[in-house]
């Protein structure tokens, strides 16, 4: 079946529970062009794709397609090619690149990291806090992370708002990502030889003292990977629990009456709308079987991360029967999981600018209320990511914190 339509932006949940019931865990599917892939959409099946490095590795140079793929295919920069990188190495390359990347983002203060949040998080929402109305997307949730993430690898704010463009272009997806790409390199290269010449307390410096030996494209390319994976799915992850909080009315009572926190909508929404759907990939290094399925080696597996943390097999288990994952279990694929899950680090980073970013928005602004109906609110048109492409709001004009006695 196609890997696209709108089915995939109004109701993705829907989509999965037909999957199930006409294919089971493993889906034959078509990415567009026409290339074939399985989506792995059963809890436990995932759970061996992602455990099994040997099995399935994220090495898409195994990829039985690659004579079939053209130049300007849409879903390159996402697949990748084989580079010298954390996101697109495998093996021994992938877990060197570790070694530097993981100490690298442990390194940064957990209470400096929140200090940039708050600072930041304020500094937008002065931006439109005397006006009543806002874009809780491209005013407050897309911007804040990269320019957290910014600072943290070594930018000057003045650079933030820049890279925050480049990312979004990247984003976007359209006749100008290709040029996004360049100009992101580009940044980061400079960054990389400003790093050099003057080490600071920040990413990118800690990743030059790394004693191992890297190149100035391996930097480069470890650099764009940390701050391009941190982005949208921190933003999305921020819209998507700001969405259930203003659009969720027993979710919103349970909030104000103080049964709920920022903390459980955010892990909520890693349970059943999490930022990331659908990730690329593994490839089979041998033939095998998963799920019943004939797999081939070379065969693409994409990690239905959002279907299997629906699957009713394993949510049976979880909660008792009950139809949601509320609370603190955080079993979850939203992260992915095994050798090649986003580094714990950088979980932790997201988590931190998400929660503060959201915390700091209700302090500021306490009666936001949504400015549309629900059924006007639209989501990002993809079946890989799970976004809401606006989410206009309104609510009580208040002083900028200039403006504060």
């Amino acid at each position: 079946m196609p890997l696209s339509g709108p089915s995939f932006q109004i109701e993705p949940q829907a989509v999965y529970r037909a999957m199930r019931r006409d294919h089971g865990p493993v889906v034959p599917v078509e990415l567009p062009g026409g290339f074939p892939a399985w989506l792995v959409i059963g809890y436990r099946e995932l759970h061996q794709v992602t455990s099994d490095g040997e099995l399935f590795p994220r090495d898409v140079g195994l990829w039985n397609q690659w004579e079939h793929i053209p130049q300007d295919w849409p879903l390159l920069p996402m697949v990748g090619r084989p580079l010298p990188s954390i996101y697109f190495s495998a093996g021994d390359e992938h877990r060197r690149h570790a070694r530097m990347v993981g100490p690298a983002l442990e390194g940064a203060d957990p209470l400096e990291i929140r200090r940039h949040c708050e600072q930041l998080a304020d500094r937008l929402i002065d931006a439109v806090c005397s006006t009543g109305t806002a874009d809780l997307v491209a005013d407050f949730c897309e911007p804040l992370p990269v320019l957290v993430l910014a600072r943290l690898v070594g930018f000057p704010d003045d650079e933030g708002a820049s890279i925050a463009r480049v990312l979004k272009d990247l984003a976007d997806g359209g006749p100008g990502a290709q040029e996004a790409h360049l100009r992101f390199g580009e940044h980061m290269a400079r960054l990389v030889a400003a790093k050099r010449a003057a080490p600071g307390d920040d990413v990118t410096s800690r990743m030059l003292a790394f004693p191992e030996e890297f190149t100035d494209e391996e930097y480069m390319l470890d650099l764009m990977a940390i701050t391009a994976a941190g982005h949208l799915t921190t933003a999305d992850w921020m819209s998507n629990s700001l969405r259930l909080m203003l659009t969720e009315d027993e979710f919103a009572q349970s909030m104000a009456g103080g049964r709920r926190s920022v903390a459980e909508a955010m892990n909520e929404v890693l349970w059943e709308d999490g930022p990331t759907q659908i990730l690329a990939g593994r490839w089979a290094a041998r033939d095998t079987r998963l799920g019943g399925r004939p797999i081939r080696a070379g065969d693409m597996l994409l990690l239905g991360l959002g279907a299997a943390n629906t699957d009713p097999l394993i949510r049976q288990s979880l909660t008792g029967g009950g139809s949601s994952a509320q609370g603190g279990n955080g079993a979850h694929f939203a992260f992915s999981h095994g050798e090649y899950r986003c580094p714990f680090p950088a979980q932790e980073i997201a988590e931190t600018i998400a929660r503060t970013g959201i915390e700091v928005l209700l302090d500021r602004l306490p009666d936001l209320r949504l400015r549309v109906p629900v059924a006007d609110l639209v989501r990002r048109p993809s079946a890989f990511l799970r976004g809401t492409t606006a989410l206009p709001v309104r609510f009580t004009p208040v002083r900028t914190t200039g403006d504060l006695p």
